[in-house]
């Protein structure tokens, strides 16, 4: 009666994760660690499959977090620490206070932080389709950061502000992104796109929509 899926992401192993870290460090070519993605993708569909489920999906395995990988595919951002950001921030005492209550290193969290003019550098999430499509004859959910969410966090006045006037222009290119790639997942043949909101929830509960958001 209901189409079974999943809600996006999967836990990472233990390889994965060095693999990853390795890469942002500079350790690890792409190549290699493409090589140890696809084999997590691999086991990740294979398992919905043999669980039943109707609609796959990669389980986010080559993503750092659910948003933060778009430096490595857009123009004009930069994945920046929140250590980094802490001089340029609109609010220091609100923000001083998120990073008490996180309780982690402000070098621990980065943030996608738009730097300059937002373009797609190559797609967000046709390849990880392409892949999965390879693995199962089901039909493929790709998620992807929903236009809000991003334009909530990427905005950093003194970054962003050199190439936009404001915010509601940065987020005309993000929806732009946004749009070319729904577009190009739905002539690779992709079942379901999924945009991310969770920040939304906020705005229904406490209507503070100015706040900065790092997921």
């Amino acid at each position: 009666m209901f189409t079974v899926t999943q809600v996006g992401s999967w836990p990472r192993s233990r390889e994965l994760l060095r693999a990853l870290r390795d890469k942002q460090k500079g350790r690890l070519s792409r190549t290699e660690f493409e090589r140890v993605a696809d084999e997590e993708v691999r086991r990740c569909v294979r398992l919905q499959v043999e669980a039943g489920v109707d609609l796959i999906v990669d389980g986010e395995q080559r993503r750092d977090n659910f948003y933060s990988f778009i430096t490595d595919k857009l123009d004009g951002t930069r994945l920046m620490s929140l250590a980094e950001m802490l001089d340029t921030v609109e609010d220091k005492a609100s923000f001083e206070e998120m990073l008490t209550t996180l309780d982690v290193p402000a070098s621990a969290i980065k943030n996608p932080t738009c730097v300059g003019k937002i373009a797609r550098r190559e797609p967000l999430g046709v390849e990880d389709l392409r892949f999965v499509q390879t693995l199962t004859d089901k039909p493929v959910k790709i998620t992807l950061p929903g236009p809000y969410l991003l334009t909530r966090a990427m905005w950093v006045g003194d970054f962003s502000g050199q190439a936009y006037g404001d915010k509601t222009e940065m987020a005309d290119d993000v929806v732009k992104v946004l749009r070319e790639e729904l577009l190009d997942l739905k002539a690779a043949g992709c079942a379901f796109v999924q945009f991310d909101e969770p920040v939304l929830t906020e705005i229904v509960m406490s209507e503070e929509c100015d706040r900065r958001t790092f997921m």
